[in-house]
């Protein structure tokens, strides 16, 4: 099956680094029209360098009026893809209401906040669209000091299923995407320890995490415009390595 998104409005965020950073080099290399948001300047400006048709959006998603501002004249978006996350792991009896915060500013409620920017100019143009949220298999397992990181991706998988019911009559699909640990920059902050790690890749049959780009083609299928996957909505998808 050939994938094209020849001509469509691809919107990434969280696109400096890592899975991001991946999946908009790959949809602009599949024709999509991309809009690469995060935070960095710097990031943006090396993925701009490897990549000149992509358009550059420097903002912080935890400032929702900061936000807004930013994504005002982002003209019409086909594609959105959910992906700026943080992880700040402590234990239990650790987690402070600072840290609570802002795992939830950046990992639930900026998808919210994108999201409604987005899927109303769906609903305005009557085109419909897709939304891909990039939560975790840390939202269906429990891992020891990802306290504030699992509830957030329990929170961002609800969240896509209520979207996905609001938003279907609209004809806007909206999925996750729930990977295993994928060896970023962020994935590596938290296993590259190899006793830690034992306890996660022991219980994946291909016996190791995900890395490198292949990876980001799981974020293909939810919008590629073929019609075996026109009705495929509010559906988790799990990348857990068998």
């Amino acid at each position: 099956m050939e994938i094209s998104f020849e001509g469509k409005h691809a919107l990434v965020t969280g696109a400096g680094k890592g899975i991001g950073r991946a999946t908009a080099l790959s949809l602009a290399r599949y024709g999509a029209i991309v809009t690469a948001v995060t935070r960095t300047q710097s990031d943006l400006d090396s993925l701009v360098h490897e990549c000149p048709s992509i358009i550059p959006v420097c903002v912080d998603l935890a400032d929702w009026g900061a936000t807004d501002a930013a994504l005002k004249n982002i003209g019409p978006i086909d594609l959105l893809i959910n992906n700026a996350a943080c992880a700040t792991l402590q234990p239990f009896l650790e987690v402070t209401p600072d840290q609570f915060d802002q795992s939830f500013t950046v990992n639930v409620k900026a998808v919210l906040h994108v999201s409604q920017v987005v899927a109303r100019g769906m609903i305005a143009r009557r085109s419909g669209g897709s939304i891909v949220n990039v939560s975790s298999q840390a939202s269906q397992c429990a891992l020891k000091n990802h306290t504030v990181y699992c509830a957030t991706k329990g929170a961002l998988d609800m969240l896509t299923k209520v979207m996905a019911l609001e938003l279907g009559p609209h004809q806007i699909r909206v999925n996750s995407v729930n990977p295993t640990v994928v060896m970023t920059e962020m994935g590596r902050r938290g296993w590259s320890d190899s006793e830690k790690a034992k306890t996660m890749t022991s219980r994946i049959p291909l016996g190791r995490f995900a890395g490198g780009d292949k990876h980001t083609t799981t974020l293909h299928p939810p919008y590629d415009g073929c019609q075996q996957i026109y009705g495929l909505t509010s559906t988790p998808r799990s990348i857990s390595g068998g």
